[in-house]
């Protein structure tokens, strides 16, 4: 069974426990070790998740069969519901649970009265061809300083809400 709850401030630390192991797996090979621990600390670190929810933005903890899955990072952004985070365990890949989390996230769009939901995705990312099949457009690319000397280097997409 497939649970998907709203995280608090409480779990910021399960957050980042949760996140350390899936960006270690899938982006060291893309942007290597150093950046990943860079951004790890940066953007997933529980310090940075505790003030991100006390802003207002959204984690969401996946579960399967009780188990961390994955989770989901949630912000409006433009009138739109922005996917800061998108990230599910290669345990669980294949089972359809990112289906499940696309449509967690069109809900919540709903229940907010956004008609877009937006991400962005390394251009070298695996998952780029998996969010086109989920219905997600390339509208743009960007590439974002992001300190240290790292950048990200982006497609950005949309999808509107169904």
């Amino acid at each position: 069974m497939i649970t998907i709850i709203r995280a608090t401030q409480d779990d910021a630390k399960r957050l980042e426990t949760i996140a350390r192991p899936i960006w270690q797996e899938h982006y060291t090979p893309i942007i290597g070790a150093e950046q990943v621990a860079y951004m790890l600390e940066k953007f997933q670190s529980e310090a940075v998740v505790k003030q991100q929810i006390e802003q207002g933005f959204e984690y969401y903890i996946v579960l399967k069969d009780q188990q961390a899955a994955g989770y989901i990072g949630l912000d409006v952004k433009d009138d739109r519901l922005f996917i800061s985070k998108f990230y599910l365990s290669s345990d669980f890949r294949g089972q359809g649970i990112g289906h499940k989390m696309l449509a967690h996230c069109n809900d919540v769009a709903n229940q907010k009265g956004l008609s877009t939901l937006k991400l962005t995705v390394n251009k070298y990312n695996f998952a780029y061809q998996a969010y086109l099949k989920m219905g997600f457009k390339n509208v743009d690319s960007v590439v974002a300083d992001i300190g240290n000397g790292y950048v990200m280097d982006d497609f950005i997409l949309e999808k509107a809400v169904s």
